[in-house]
């Protein structure tokens, strides 16, 4: 339903295109390989990839699309994990039906574009004070151990991971050893409280269950 507003809200503009849509972070990657958009609309809070992970897959591997990232989380660390992974804007939901459409074409005219309550934090703060915490406390996880971590705070088994990740599960079982290594945590409940606590799942989202 979501999906459907932002597309009739998009489609009142004669300069864009809408030409896919998906429901999760692994499927928006595979759609920007198969489609190759020039901007992206990714909402953080996504089940098995969340739209953080998936932006920085996406910034990675396909540097001419842009991600603008349209989020409920008004808090500076999502904004500092979303300009970390390479959006090029964030916009608060709550701003969508007035701002959306200015800040597609600000991203795509090459600018980069915040909500206003946003941008006015990131005006009265040096830029070093705004990103100073997250450079200096973030355990830096490959864009694989940050998939295997919320899949196994979403409850799924080594075997589904395996199945949704396209791998075998000895190499799964080897990159949750080395996540687990990696944060010196050892247990699926603290690995869970992890994700939760940096963002990585969101609550607002049931988790599966063992």
């Amino acid at each position: 339903m979501v999906r459907e507003g932002l597309r009739l809200l998009l489609k009142t503009a004669d300069d864009i295109e809408v030409i896919g849509e998906a429901g999760n972070g692994f499927q928006s990657v595979r759609e920007t390989m198969r489609l190759l958009p020039d901007l992206v609309l990714m909402d953080i809070s996504m089940p098995t990839l969340n739209g953080m992970e998936a932006t920085r897959q996406i910034a990675r591997e396909f540097p001419l699309t842009k991600v603008l990232i349209l989020s409920a989380h008004h808090d500076d660390h999502y904004v500092e994990h979303a300009v970390k992974a390479g959006a090029s804007g964030y916009l608060m939901k709550e701003c969508a039906e007035h701002d959306l459409l200015r800040a597609v074409h600000e991203i795509a005219d090459g600018n980069a574009f915040f909500s206003p309550a946003i941008a006015r934090r990131l005006l009265n703060q040096p830029r070093e004070t705004f990103f100073n915490n997250l450079i200096k406390k973030a355990v830096a996880l490959t864009s694989r151990q940050t998939e295997v971590l919320q899949l196994i705070a979403e409850g799924y088994s080594t075997k589904q991971m395996g199945y949704l990740l396209s791998l075998s599960g000895k190499t799964v079982e080897k990159h949750r050893q080395g996540l687990m290594t990696k944060l010196n945590i050892h247990n699926v409940a603290s690995l869970t409280r992890y994700a939760i606590c940096n963002g990585v799942v969101d609550m607002s989202h049931p988790l599966k269950s063992c």
